[in-house]
């Protein structure tokens, strides 16, 4: 069964996932320590990925893609043509800046995807990223979550403007819907309702 959770106006459903997720190749990057122990998250702005890892990656002749944001800037003007059809999107990590993206596509909604990959799911930038392509660069299209993606994750991710998910493989996707029901009415607002409780509701002495 399928691990990929999408919202439709607001309603959760177990989806088919049209979209092929292009990887970039392994590398041997050395593990990061600091005072002796090994550093689990990635600085924001790390450079993590080598010239020869983009000019690798493996990008599939047909079909729906997404690809990593690395490879989506340098090989560019190789998927022009597919860009213009609406058949790529672009992910990336938590670590990564934003703001690259923005800069090399100045227009996100001319992506129909975009998804953002959390590498441990204590990794709480996934929810700013989420805020930002939202609410300052004003995407609209699908924005997706994959990675370490855990059921009590998904209503805040929600909150932040993610409408797909992608459950991890040792969990059910199933019993993650029910999550995004976890609380009635939430008080402060966020992307998904901007306006906190007591702007949403008229009381009266």
């Amino acid at each position: 069964m399928s691990n990929l959770i999408q919202l439709n106006q607001g309603i959760a459903n177990i989806a088919t996932d049209a979209w092929t997720l292009v990887q970039l190749p392994a590398s041997q990057v050395e593990e990061r320590k600091q005072a002796g122990k090994v550093v689990l998250f990635k600085l924001t702005g790390e450079n993590t990925v080598t010239n020869e890892q983009i000019a690798t990656t493996a990008i599939p002749a047909t079909g729906k893609i997404i690809v990593p944001l690395s490879v989506f800037i340098t090989r560019k003007n190789e998927l022009a043509s597919r860009i213009q059809q609406g058949e790529v999107g672009v992910w990336l990590a938590t670590h990564e800046v934003l703001e690259h993206l923005v800069k090399d596509q100045p227009d996100l909604n001319t992506l129909p995807i975009i998804a953002i990959h959390v590498e441990r799911f204590a990794d709480g930038r996934i929810f700013s990223l989420g805020t930002l392509l939202r609410t300052r660069y004003g995407y609209k299209n699908e924005l997706r979550a994959f990675g370490d993606v855990l059921r009590d994750q998904l209503y805040f991710l929600k909150r932040s403007g993610f409408t797909s998910f992608q459950i991890r493989a040792d969990r059910s996707a199933q019993d993650a819907i029910a999550s995004l029901n976890d609380f009635s009415v939430p008080y402060q607002g966020a992307v998904d309702e901007p306006r906190p409780v007591f702007q949403r509701y008229n009381r009266t002495a």
